[in-house]
């Protein structure tokens, strides 16, 4: 008898995989996790049943979220990740040579700890040395901090649970203050398809904060309607005017200095997101 596992994405509409063995299944202190091996996608973390990444495709997400931000700086030495217990965003950070460390405060630890454990190829970068790994509530800690920061990232989950909070203004505006005079933050902010409302949201609640706000998209397909977005904003720097010297090579699947601005050019539906 053959095991499937079907994330809901709608309460209409759904996405299945073929699953060899459950790996870990426990309830945490913030949500419910559990890894699968399928036969598709290799080893997939599920929070809450709804697919985080696959080692067969998550070079996407991870890239993109990382390689973005980090290339319109000119110079980015200290990096913060929040969330992101997979380790994937803190691996492409530190494919940056001018990096010198790289911060990742996640609130479930569980998350960093199977992680480890079944997806090494991901989660390997967090025992570098220039790495920092904190078990702490990600808003506390953005609220607390001050000009730390030359590129925020924020690799959260979708908009229930423990990320609720990664969702507002009041977070935006913390993000702000925690980074420095020239800093960049980059936020996942799911797809136009089933949740346009959000994406129109935060997107106008960035806008309202720093000068330079944009939005690009990526192909991930695992996650709901296979298109995703991601909320840019800086203090000063513009990701559509970074000169092509500025590019150094860097190790990757779907990230390159050409797919850095054609992500930006938005499908007329998503662009009057941002109108």
């Amino acid at each position: 008898m053959s095991m499937w596992f079907t994330e809901k994405q709608t309460a209409n509409f759904g996405i299945t995989a073929k699953v060899n063995k459950t790996l870990a299944a426990l309830q945490t202190d913030y949500q419910d996790l559990k890894m699968v091996e399928t036969v598709e996608w290799g080893n997939m973390l599920l929070l809450d049943d709804m697919v985080m990444t696959t080692e067969k495709d998550e070079f996407v997400y991870h890239e993109m979220v990382a390689h973005v931000p980090l290339f319109t700086h000119p110079s980015p030495k200290h990096v913060l990740v929040v969330g992101g217990g997979d380790g994937g965003v803190i691996r492409e950070v530190l494919r940056h040579p001018s990096v010198q460390k790289a911060t990742l405060v996640d609130i479930d630890g569980e998350v960093i700890h199977y992680s480890k454990k079944y997806l090494p190829t991901i989660a390997g970068a967090l025992d570098d040395e220039r790495v920092e790994v904190k078990v702490d509530d990600g808003f506390m800690f953005i609220a607390n901090s001050e000009k730390a920061f030359d590129v925020i990232l924020v690799d959260s989950t979708e908009p229930v649970g423990p990320a609720v909070n990664l969702f507002t203004q009041g977070f935006y505006a913390g993000i702000h203050k925690a980074l420095k005079d020239d800093g960049i933050f980059v936020a996942q902010t799911d797809n136009p398809w089933f949740k346009a409302d959000l994406i129109h949201q935060v997107y106008h609640d960035v806008k309202e904060i720093f000068p330079v706000t944009r939005l690009y998209t990526a192909n991930i397909p695992t996650y709901p309607s296979g298109l995703w977005t991601f909320t840019i904003g800086s203090k000063i720097h513009d990701p559509l005017k970074v000169k092509q010297e500025r590019f150094h090579e860097v190790d990757t699947k779907y990230y390159t200095p050409e797919i850095h601005f054609a992500s930006f050019a938005l499908p007329k539906f998503v662009k009057e997101l941002t109108e």
